[in-house]
Order: C-alpha cells, then sequence, then structure tokens
C-alpha cells in the first residue's frame, strides 16, 4: 500500500551501507509494527551486523546492529509520507503519518474494490483436488467439509495471486456401482430419477446393502454382474455411463447450491489401466515385488530407503487377482496431472486418515525420478461431528443427507428473516434465508483449523451476536444500510483533518490488514486466518457504527466517514467471498 515510500527508504538504506562498506543485504523485509495508537513498519539490521562479524571484523552484533540503524535513521530523516523515524536495539522503525494513512488505506479499498486484498499474479499454477465423491452414492453431511474447505481453499489460492486449477476425482468405480446397477437392474429396472437424482441414487443403494446382508445368497448375483462389468459388457457399460450421468448431475445441483464449480473433472475408470502400466514398471525396475497369484504386489517402502524404523511400510499397488486398488489410481493419476497441466504444487485435500496412504503414493513416485514428486501436497482435514454424535454410513443409510441438512438450515434462517425484518417481501426473505443458511453452513468449517476436529451447532451457527457468518453478513447489512440512505454520490478521496475516534482507527487498522494476512493464510494453505479477520472487521465496523456518526457528522468528517464505510463494506464483501459465503444487501 506504501511501496513507493518503502522502495524510496530502501534506496537510502542501500546508498547508506554501500558508502560505508556494509554488506548488503539480499533483501530489505519489512514487518508491520504491532498497532498501538500509530501505524509503522520496521526492518532490522542483525543480520547485516551477523554477516559482518562472519567476515571477520570484530564486532558486538546486536551493538552493531544498532550503530547502523542509527546511521540509517540519521541518513533517511523523515522521509515524506511518515511521521517519525527511531532507531530502537538494531530495528528501524518508521511511522505513518495517521491521517495520510487512513486516507491511502480507504482510497485504495475503493480503487480496486472487489480485488482488495488480492496478490499481484505469481505466474504459478497450482491445482486443489477435492471433494471426490462416489457416484452412485449419496451425499451427505460427511462431505461437507471437505467440499467447502477445498472450495475455499482455491479462492485463498486465486487471491494470493495464483493460477488455480479446481479439480474434482469422483470414485466412479468399484464395487459401490456394481451393488447400485445389481440393484437397479433387479428391482428398478427402467426407472428415471425425478428432480432430487442424488436421494433416488442413494435410496437405490442403500436398499442394495440391505437386501445383501438380509439375502447372502444374493451375492452371487451381484458377483456374477461385476464378472460381466470386468468383460465390459456393452450392455452392462451402457448402464454403467448412463446411471454415472444421473450422479453426476445429482452432484452438479448440490455444488450449484453450495457455489462450488470446477475446472477439471478426472475419473477413477479413466486412470486405471494407465495405473496397471505403473504397476508393471515398478516390477521391471524391481520396486515392487510381485507375488501374484498367492498374494499382491506390493512396495517395500522402508526396505527400499533402507530404513531401520517403520516409517511407510508396505504399499500395495495391485490385488493378487491383478485388479487394481486406490493406490493403482493414485499413481496414475499424479502422472495424468502433471501430463495435462505445468503445475508448481499439486494439492490433495483428503481426510487425514489418508495421510499414510498418500505419503506412500508420493514417495513412490518420487522413488520412480518423476522430478515433480516433491510438489504433491495433502492437505488434509478431520471429521465433522453433529450433535448427538451422529455417525455417516451410506452403506446403512444412517446418514443426514446433504440436500436435508441444507433445507434444515434454510428452514431455521426463514425464521429467524422472519423474526428480525417482517416487513422484507416474501421472495427477499427466501432469498437472505438462503444467504443466511449457507453462511451458518460454511462459516463453522472454515473457523476451525483444519487438523482439528470440527464440531456443528445450529445455535452457534446462526448467532447475529457471537463469532459465526450472520453476525459478519449483518455488519455488511448495516454499511449497506448507511449507503442507502445517502443523497449524494460517493465523496471523492480526502485526507482526514478531524481527530480520528479510536473505533475510526481501528476499522482502518483492520481493514489495512487484508493484502498480508490472505498472503499469509495462503502460503499456510489456511481458511481460520481469514475467518477470524472476517470476524474481526465486522466487530471493527460494530463499534465504529455505534460510535461514529457519518450522515450526521460535519461536512468534512461525514465525507470521510462515508468513504470509510464503503470500504468497510467492500473489505467484508472481499473476505466473505474468499470463504464462498454471500454478502447479502439486507437481512
Amino acid at each position: 500500500m506504501f511501496d513507493q515510500e518503502k522502495q524510496a527508504v530502501e534506496e537510502q538504506i542501500i546508498a547508506y551501507l554501500s558508502e560505508n562498506d556494509i554488506p548488503l543485504p539480499d533483501e530489505i523485509s519489512w514487518l508491520p509494527i504491532p498497532f498501538s495508537g500509530e501505524w509503522g513498519i520496521s526492518t532490522t539490521f542483525f543480520k547485516t551486523a551477523a554477516q559482518e562479524a562472519r567476515a571477520g571484523k570484530r564486532v558486538n552484533v546486536p551493538q552493531r546492529a544498532q550503530e547502523i540503524a542509527a546511521g540509517v535513521a540519521a541518513r533517511i530523516g523523515t522521509p515524506p509520507g511518515f511521521s517519525r523515524v527511531e532507531a530502537v536495539r538494531g530495528y528501524l522503525n518508521l511511522y505513518f503519518s495517521a491521517h495520510q494513512f487512513s486516507r491511502r488505506v480507504v482510497d485504495t479499498v475503493l480503487e480496486q474494490g472487489e480485488t482488495f486484498g488480492h496478490g499481484a499474479a505469481k505466474g504459478e499454477q497450482v491445482m486443489v483436488e477435492y471433494s471426490q465423491p462416489n457416484t452412485h452414492k449419496p451425499l451427505h453431511v460427511g462431505h461437507l467439509r471437505n467440499m467447502i474447505f477445498g472450495a475455499a481453499i482455491c479462492n485463498l489460492l486465486e487471491a494470493a495471486g495464483y493460477q488455480v486449477v479446481r479439480a474434482n476425482y469422483p470414485g466412479d468405480t468399484g464395487l459401490h456401482v456394481i451393488k447400485w446397477m445389481w440393484n437397479y437392474l433387479e428391482n428398478h429396472a427402467g426407472e428415471e430419477p425425478g428432480e432430487d437424482k442424488i436421494q433416488w441414487m442413494g435410496d437405490i443403494y442403500t436398499e442394495a446393502n440391505q437386501l445383501l446382508e438380509e439375502n447372502p445368497e444374493l451375492e452371487s448375483e451381484m458377483r456374477a454382474l461385476f464378472r460381466r462389468w470386468e468383460a465390459r459388457d456393452p450392455e452392462i457399460m451402457s448402464l454403467w455411463e448412463k446411471t454415472r450421468a444421473w450422479s453426476l448431475d445429482g452432484f452438479e445441483q448440490a455444488y450449484r447450491t453450495l457455489g462450488i464449480r470446477f475446472d477439471i473433472y478426472y475419473f477413477q475408470s479413466e486412470v486405471e489401466e494407465a495405473g496397471k502400466q505403473i504397476v508393471e514398471e515398478l516390477i521391471a525396475r524391481g520396486l515392487a515385488i510381485d507375488e501374484r497369484p498367492e498374494g499382491p504386489v506390493i512396495v517395500r517402502l522402508d526396505d527400499l530407503l533402507g530404513l531401520k524404523e517403520e516409517k511407510y511400510r508396505v504399499m500395495v499397488v495391485l490385488r493378487s487377482d491383478s485388479t487394481s486398488l486406490y493406490s493403482t489410481w493414485d499413481l496414475a493419476l499424479a502422472v495424468r496431472k502433471f501430463q495435462d497441466f505445468d503445475l508448481a504444487k499439486s494439492i490433495y485435500v483428503i481426510d487425514v486418515r489418508q495421510s499414510l496412504h498418500l505419503q506412500q503414493v508420493f514417495k513412490t513416485l518420487e522413488l520412480m525420478g518423476y522430478p515433480w514428486a516433491d510438489r504433491l501436497y495433502h492437505l488434509p482435514y478431520e471429521i465433522v461431528n453433529l450433535p448427538g454424535n451422529i455417525t455417516m454410513k451410506s452403506r446403512e443409510g444412517t446418514i443426514v443427507r446433504l440436500e436435508d441438512f441444507i433445507r434444515e438450515a434454510v428452514r431455521r434462517a426463514r425464521e429467524i428473516v422472519e423474526e428480525k425484518n417482517p416487513a422484507l417481501r416474501a421472495e427477499e426473505k427466501d432469498a437472505v434465508a438462503r444467504a443466511v443458511a449457507l453462511g451458518a453452513i460454511k462459516y463453522p468449517l472454515l473457523a476451525r483449523d483444519n487438523t482439528k476436529i470440527a464440531t456443528f451447532d445450529w445455535q452457534t451457527a446462526l448467532d447475529f451476536n457471537g463469532q459465526a457468518a450472520p453476525y459478519i453478513q449483518y455488519a455488511h447489512v448495516r454499511a449497506n444500510s448507511i449507503l442507502r440512505k445517502l443523497e449524494q454520490p460517493i465523496p471523492g478521496p480526502i485526507t482526514p483533518q478531524h481527530e480520528l475516534h479510536p473505533a475510526e482507527i481501528e476499522l482502518i487498522e483492520t481493514i489495512s490488514r487484508l493484502p498480508d494476512e490472505i498472503q499469509k493464510a495462503a502460503a499456510e494453505y489456511k481458511t481460520l486466518p481469514v475467518a477470524n479477520l472476517a470476524y474481526n472487521l465486522a466487530r471493527a465496523f460494530s463499534d465504529f457504527y455505534h460510535h461514529c456518526p457519518v450522515l450526521t457528522a460535519e461536512p468534512q468528517v461525514r465525507n470521510f466517514r462515508i468513504r470509510l464505510v464503503v470500504a468497510a463494506r467492500q473489505a467484508i464483501a472481499n473476505l466473505l467471498n474468499i470463504l464462498g459465503i454471500p454478502a447479502p444487501e439486507r437481512m
């Protein structure tokens, strides 16, 4: 935000160091000074002093760092845009003029709009693979965290400046598909799904499991169908293609509801044969041991790596009957991704319980010599608990279906909207209820560290006064309500001349943190910092709303505060957008 001013200071620092034969740093790093009533940035000269010591110069590093900082401070004086400069314990601290800083923050937000907080393009392509549902099975609440977290990570990385490829990897082969098709042919032949495709297909899958459990003798029929599948019987393959399309259509309905999209789909069926070819290569190169038909094909990773303690263990890459499994498919999928795209990173958003499996896959690819193997990254997440410790088991049908869960969220949100704003038209109430419901569903899962178990609770999720999405959304609505009352265009840029209220200062400070916080969160693949910042920004705006009159203030104060409200509204919307949460105009 103050790039020009920082660059001018950096040039003077380099000049001072050069003139005094002091080692030049590779780069000058700036950190924000913890806010305590004024804004500032700081850099240190400890590394520079340490370089001199390593070069043989007899110096006390802390003392020498302070000498350099003091010399630089004397050289640069008080540069334009700053209110004061100080050298303290080896640090050079530069403080901004509060009024200039305030104007710069507000002007920057209004100039950049929806891109405020976003970083410059990094020229790097990153793929994020997430969702990965099994076709022919229902979507349930157990799928939510993967979908919501993965989508938010994509938004966050894009905001940070990466080119993101959103990838989905549905499981469209396996015993679950055969079970479904067997039950369909036996009991539902000729039927087609209605509007709710996911529920209809889920019901057939659950019924198939119940029939097989109650009548074990039917297993032979299902196995016979599996043999037809293995032989690529045209009739069975045609049924598979048609029913898979139904399932994918159902998934797409859910994705649209949640505001989730994908750029590319990979399917297990597409990488099955390529995976078997990789296994043959592993055997030929002595990296895998072929124990067929008595046993499977295995990769003894710890032995290959010469590890004395167990770490990677043994990975099975083909069953004894030569059928493939997840490791077979995942080896081929990784290769396929790097054939299709020039990726700086391939991120797998997958359950933490698959950590060992992915470590094995990544290490095997490294042993095969793929140069991109170190660019594979597992981003794990923990499970979601519901009140009552509900267990998700689609096989038994004891699940909370995703659509049912969303409908319940909308119903509860609609009741709150009806109570808080009965004057809204019915269609507006419906739109607001859906926006509030989506926020209530998503925020608790994104405001919790992904490696921690998330517990969902309706009362907390729909809290308009606590750390929840409705509270943040309501701050956006409040800002919008002020601006709707304006009887003039948004004022032009203005430097405030009045003494800034503490609530104004806090709001400006919080807004100014967006660019750095987004970069840090993206570097760590964390949504929690963004969720926390969104809440802190909403809280800062609420304090401002209560303590700082806007429309009734004297003209110059009024004009600055109007622009500050616009900036706050935009900043809140930008953070909500990264989280995939709607920013409603009314509530």
